[in-house]
């Protein structure tokens, strides 16, 4: 009984069906569910009813791009693992995939434990990690096998940022070739950052230093010809891709290309190019400097492309990108010059209630809402059917979510720890209510009843969505 929690009267929403049922939950997971007033519903006793009556039943929200705590430009994320897996639990979201960071000229596994530590006893949430491949070469390649033994199944990688992270084309092609053989997923950021070294070089000489500049220079070409030329390596090296925050139509336009000829190409975006565009980055009096990330945001008509993509399953994943820096200190150190501002927003705690918002406009259905935002990236990074599902043996991640609640985006309520919002004064219809990590309330009615430590590594398997 103590271990046993009842959700009645909701309206069950996954990715492949809608049911009016209750769900019953035992040491943690989903134990049954039963259709509401059916004599197995009626059975049920347990220590813990919740009533969902009137409210959508869904499964936690699977962010499988965060970067918390993350080294950038001088300075540092905000967001700690505890900060930001709290906002994510406000959020609705149960579960985190960061980013763990090699550093040129040293070991994967250093980068790796860093990461471990990092988090270790801090996260409200479940998290899991990718890793970073920064410096590619014989050493850090066979410690991707290793890797992908313990549950570390995807690599990033980087055709930007020159002396940061940037990789070469025979870098990427030998980590591509040694994912075919060890069933590591190849995660690319796709621009190509020497041009737009010399964009961004130009741009700054000529006395184009704000803002909005950041977007011009990192040209949606070089992002669409990073796409086509990753895609390309990738069919040399026999090896899946997925492309990490997609914000053009032209790069969008590579990967149906790509699909359509049955490869193993997968495509991600970001509620910022879905909601937000260049519009944001001219903003007056270094405004525009709060909206700045890369790939940048784009002019407001590639918006039509990305939801087009997600509702034709050429793009399968809405993530974050969640990488914030406070306006005040961290932003401002690119004023006079827009290449010196760090890239990242803000946005773990908005993405369930921003794809709820584009199934009140009619941009996508409710299952489609769960596919991109839950199961999807469950699938596609080995989480499947633990989390991203509401199914007998899941991981009892749950949201209570209304889908009638008015609110508005602020930093004066956001739980993130960054003093902006990205979508400031933007009014959504549907709140998150009650949220369950493993059968344990972390957010009850609007309260915060979670603690740091509750949320525990998670490791994966190999990609889920392979053809």
């Amino acid at each position: 009984m103590v271990n046993r929690t009842v959700v009645r009267g909701g309206l069950v929403i996954t990715a492949s069906d809608e049911i009016h049922a209750d769900v019953l939950i035992e040491d943690g997971r989903i134990a049954a569910l039963a259709t509401h007033g059916s004599s197995a519903a009626g059975a049920w006793t347990a220590g813990r009813t919740i009533d969902a009556t009137g409210k959508y039943v869904i499964p936690g929200g699977v962010d499988a791009h965060t970067h918390m705590e993350l080294p950038f430009g001088g300075t540092f994320a905000s967001d700690t693992f505890e900060t930001g897996t709290r906002a994510a639990a406000w959020g609705g979201t149960t579960t985190i995939i960061d980013f763990a960071v090699q550093s040129v000229g040293h070991a994967v596994r250093e980068g790796l434990d860093a990461w471990y530590a990092k988090a270790d006893g801090k996260c409200a949430i479940d998290y899991a990690f990718h890793m970073i491949l920064s410096d590619v070469n014989e050493h850090s390649l066979k410690e991707m096998d290793l890797l992908v033994g313990e549950g570390i199944t995807s690599f990033k990688l980087f055709m930007a940022y020159p002396g940061v992270f940037y990789s070469d084309d025979g870098k990427i092609l030998r980590a591509m070739q040694r994912s075919a053989r060890n069933g590591g997923l190849i995660m690319m950021h796709a621009e190509n950052g020497i041009a737009i070294d010399v964009l961004v070089e130009q741009a700054l000489a000529e006395g184009r230093t704000d803002p909005r500049y950041h977007g011009e220079v990192r040209k949606v070409l070089l992002e669409a010809e990073a796409t086509h030329r990753a895609i390309q390596l990738a069919r040399v090296a026999d090896a899946p891709l997925y492309v990490v925050h997609v914000s053009a139509e032209e790069a969008v336009a590579e990967i149906a290309a790509a699909r359509d000829k049955g490869l193993n190409v997968f495509g991600e975006t970001c509620p910022q190019y879905l909601f937000l565009s260049t519009d944001n980055l001219a903003e007056p009096d270094f405004e525009g400097a709060k909206y700045v990330c890369s790939t940048p945001l784009r002019p407001r008509e590639h918006q039509a492309a990305l939801w087009r993509g997600l509702r034709t399953d050429d793009l399968q994943v809405v993530s974050t990108d969640h990488c914030p820096f406070c306006f005040t200190g961290q932003k401002e150190l690119g004023r006079g010059d827009f290449s010196k501002i760090p890239n990242g927003l803000p946005g773990v705690e908005n993405r369930m209630d921003l794809l709820h918002q584009a199934v009140v406009d009619g941009h996508i259905s409710r299952r489609r809402w769960i596919e991109i935002a839950c199961a999807s990236p469950a699938r596609m990074f080995g989480l499947y059917p633990k989390k991203g599902t509401i199914a007998p043996g899941a991981d009892a991640d749950l949201v209570i979510y209304d889908p009638h609640a008015e609110q508005t985006i602020s930093a004066d309520t956001h739980h993130m720890n960054v003093d902006y919002s990205a979508y400031e004064g933007k009014r959504v219809t549907g709140q998150v209510e009650t949220v369950l990590s493993r059968g344990e309330l972390v957010i009850d009615q609007r309260q915060f009843t979670g603690r740091a430590g509750h949320g525990i590594y998670t490791p994966r398997s190999t990609c889920q969505a392979l053809n």
